[in-house]
């Protein structure tokens, strides 16, 4: 047998007045989410703790089977994933440039997301691009639009607190050791150094005579960078090591295609046509015909992204048309008995409040020929919660997956040095020469 997951970025919300109560998911016709609830085993997940809000790429990792302290972080994830050279011992954060106003001393953050062209965005970062100063290099790397990845080389730390502070009329922050990291030496010079950039890059930018243009023009001057999110390339077991099964990544996005790096997985990379529908069908396709990988991870990023948009009715009419495109799951992939069929989402993302995600747990579904077959008929956050898979958190949804794939080992048996939760294990045969 093989899995194939389906993952509905931040499919999960919040109960909204203007749905009369009822969550996005709730609200929408969802006619085949429905049909594979009704002959699979339901239940809630979350990648982590109920409550506690988590990026997609920390729920991935999560979800994977790996743990929280394993993290490389966000930055080296993304650096990865824009095939950015990123080498152990260098620290990767992401980066951006943006607008702020100086009051009293502070730098006040005006415009996050500026509208900034491709020729001013080139110009802009070639002015703050390069960096050196106490045996530390900082190299600002473009990757899309104003934002980018600054590269640290050098005798430095990942253990940084942010400087960006992400929402509007907030000061961009000082860069602090993390509390653990407060006597670590090269967190605290790391620290120093990343502040003496931001300092630079201020004066730097807005010194540039293309603000002055700007000014001119009643343009907000594009006057600071700020970063968040520091990591630090480890080394991990692979996907296949931890799991015994060989997997494929089915994603658009350079988070997910550097998340596939970082666990050893195969990356197929596909691209968001603006059909959300259409799209996933294809990528349904391409992992139903993949019949060489043990686990396929299928994910959309349109359901987040409705989120975002913080109307509800948005997300609820782009989860109706991905339940059109479910048709062809529960035409081709759900009748055969040699897949798993799951789908779930790594997060919630609510269409209202001041949070980016929340912390709610998310539904889950498993179709196949091993599962335990409920009662619920309906797939949404709060019927899901009555089913026969209860609430699953974190790494368990990986040893479900093996133990309804048929292929989980009985705890205590050792058929390798490793004491790994799949058989066979990794063994040695004995020799009679």
């Amino acid at each position: 047998m093989r899995c194939i997951l389906l993952l509905l970025d931040g499919l999960g919300d919040r109960s909204h007045a203007l749905l009369n109560g009822k969550t996005p998911l709730q609200a929408a016709h969802t006619p085949n989410l429905d049909k594979i609830a009704s002959v699979g085993m339901t239940g809630l997940f979350h990648a982590h703790l109920q409550g506690t809000a988590l990026p997609s790429e920390l729920a991935h990792f999560l979800m994977f089977g790996y743990r929280l302290e394993e993290f490389p972080g966000r930055g080296v994830v993304e650096a990865l994933g824009e095939e950015l050279e990123i080498r152990e011992g260098e620290v990767a954060l992401l980066a951006r440039i943006f607008s702020v106003t100086q009051e009293r001393g502070s730098l006040i953050l005006t415009h996050e997301d500026p509208d900034l062209d491709r020729e001013s965005c080139r110009i802009f970062h070639g002015a703050i691009r390069q960096f050196s100063r106490h045996g530390i290099d900082a190299e600002f790397l473009p990757t899309k639009g104003i934002g980018g990845i600054l590269r640290l080389r050098g005798d430095v730390s990942k253990y940084l607190t942010d400087s960006n502070p992400i929402i509007e009329g907030r000061p961009l922050m000082e860069v602090l050791p993390l509390r653990a990291a407060k006597d670590d030496l090269r967190a605290r010079n790391a620290a120093r150094f990343l502040n003496e950039y931001l300092r630079w890059s201020y004066l730097t930018l807005s010194e540039h005579p293309l603000n002055r243009e700007r000014s001119k023009n009643g343009l907000p001057p594009i006057n600071a960078v700020g970063t968040q999110r520091a990591g630090m390339l480890g080394v991990l077991p692979t996907f296949t090591d931890l799991w015994g099964l060989k997997g494929l990544l089915i994603a658009s996005g350079a988070v997910y295609h550097g998340l596939g790096r970082v666990v050893g997985m195969e990356t197929r990379k596909v691209k968001d046509t603006g059909n959300p529908g259409g799209d996933l069908r294809e990528r349904l396709a391409m992992a139903y015909q993949a019949r060489e990988f043990d686990y396929i991870h299928v994910h959309t990023k349109s359901t987040d992204e409705a989120g975002h948009t913080r109307d509800p009715l948005v997300k609820k009419r782009v989860i109706e048309e991905l339940d059109r495109a479910l048709e062809y799951a529960l035409t081709e992939i759900v009748p055969d008995e040699d897949v798993l069929f799951i789908v779930t989402a790594d997060h919630s993302t609510a269409s209202s409040g001041t949070m980016i995600h929340t912390g709610e747990s998310v539904p889950l579904v498993m179709t196949g020929k091993f599962i335990r077959r409920d009662a619920v008929a309906k797939f949404d956050e709060v019927s899901c919660a009555t089913g026969g898979l209860s609430l699953v958190r974190g790494k368990e949804l990986m040893y479900l997956i093996l133990n309804f794939l048929d292929r989980g080992k009985l705890w205590g048996l050792m058929d390798s040095p490793d004491d790994q939760p799949f058989t066979p294990g990794i063994a040695t045969a004995l020799r009679v020469d």
